[in-house]
């Protein structure tokens, strides 16, 4: 009933033991098979030729749980996955670079939390400030140039008080109190990081290979969701944004190089487009609403204005607010049933009121100012309406 021999063994793929707990969920005398924790899935493979669906550590005990049973007492051979193994011996050593990434991009860095998919990797960290696009790339970069390197990777056992009083280990509450026994592995990427950890890892940096971030998020706590991908996947994921790159720059007939700067010169024109383009909307709706009080006519007793007009509902509240001094009330309907009405004489609220009751919708507002929407009629129908009761 010995814990896996794997974190201090990871390259072992095959190995014979015997069985001292028999059935579906089975315990051996020695296990290779990595067991789920610390954010680490547990291993794939067989045992005695049944397939392995799980296996967990209950209580410093390695238990098998298997599509199958086996006797106890037998000799049995454990084939650990190694497909997946070493993903997962990847994926976990990337972890540690990235956070000590990290602790070049951030004075202070805190530990939120770790987990490997057979996609991506997510590691949770506290940092200080928020982390851009620019510490996002920085991140990747630093995180790979350590893969380049190809720093030694290395692990050992010490004393509990002994590791817990070193300042460059990352601890957190959650990792302290989850240290029951009286040595700590430590896991230390030669001149980049140092960390207590139990899971697998590659020896030297190299294995790990390429590594892609894929994106950022917050899961809470004031903590940054970095979550990246080794491997097939991170390797897909650069090949779809180098795609996109090129196909984005020679839509705007330029190099990926050049991009930033061509898109910035569109942000500048589109802005420029649309602050010419409210301009002209404003003057289009002076001119219409010239037309409109050009042609009023006579309700109770006042003088009224009554058109269709493009706008929004910002618009057409300003422009009621402002209408020409001979309108006593102006009525602006949009083709799409949107309404403003301006009044200095009746109410406003009430003619809405009396709008929606006709024609549907809902609004409100002062005695000076009331709009509504939701019509079930178009402008030019309520136009009309307010026309035939001259």
């Amino acid at each position: 009933m010995a814990p896996s021999k794997a974190p201090d063994d990871p390259e072992t793929l095959t190995f014979e033991a015997t069985v001292e707990e028999g059935g579906t969920e089975v315990v051996l005398s020695e296990t290779y098979f990595y067991p789920t924790g610390g954010g680490q899935p547990a291993d794939r493979g067989t045992l005695g030729g049944c397939e392995v669906i799980e296996v967990t550590d209950e209580g410093g005990s390695v238990v098998h749980t298997i599509d199958g049973k086996l006797e106890a007492a037998t000799t049995v051979t454990g084939a650990i996955d190694p497909s997946f193994r070493r993903y997962c011996m990847r994926a976990h050593t990337a972890s540690h670079v990235l956070y000590g990434a990290g602790r070049q991009c951030f004075e202070e860095l805190g530990y939120g939390g770790f987990d490997i998919s057979s996609e991506k990797v997510r590691v949770d960290l506290r940092t200080p400030s928020a982390i851009d696009d620019d510490t996002l790339v920085e991140l990747e970069r630093l995180t790979n140039r350590c893969v380049w390197d190809s720093r030694d990777v290395s692990w050992e056992r010490l004393p509990r008080e002994e590791a817990l009083g070193r300042e460059d280990v990352a601890f957190n509450t959650k990792t302290e109190e989850g240290i029951t026994g009286e040595t700590v592995r430590i896991v230390e990427i030669d001149g980049w990081d140092v960390a207590a950890c139990g899971g697998t890892h590659v020896p030297n940096t190299r294995r790990i290979g390429p590594v892609t971030v894929l994106d950022r998020s917050n899961p809470g706590e004031g903590l940054t969701r970095i979550e990246f991908a080794v491997g097939p996947d991170g390797i897909n994921r650069r090949i779809l944004e180098k795609r996109a790159a090129l196909e984005a720059a020679a839509e705007v007939g330029t190099n990926v190089g050049s991009l930033p700067a061509e898109v910035e010169r569109l942000r500048t024109d589109r802005n420029a487009m649309r602050a010419e383009r409210e301009e002209l909307r404003s003057e289009l709706l002076e001119i219409r609403i010239e037309a409109v009080a050009s042609d009023p006519f006579d309700r109770d007793g006042r003088h009224w204005g009554a058109g269709v007009v493009e706008a929004d509902a910002n618009a057409l509240a300003e422009a009621v607010r402002d209408r020409p001094d001979d309108v006593d009330v102006l009525v602006l309907v949009t083709p799409d049933g949107q309404l403003a009405v301006g009044s200095g004489s009746a109410d406003a609220a009430e003619v809405v009121e009396d709008l929606t009751e006709r024609f549907g919708g809902g609004g409100g507002g002062s005695p000076a100012v009331a709009q509504a929407g939701g019509l079930d009629a178009d402008g030019e129908t309520v136009v009309d309406y307010l026309r035939s009761q001259e």
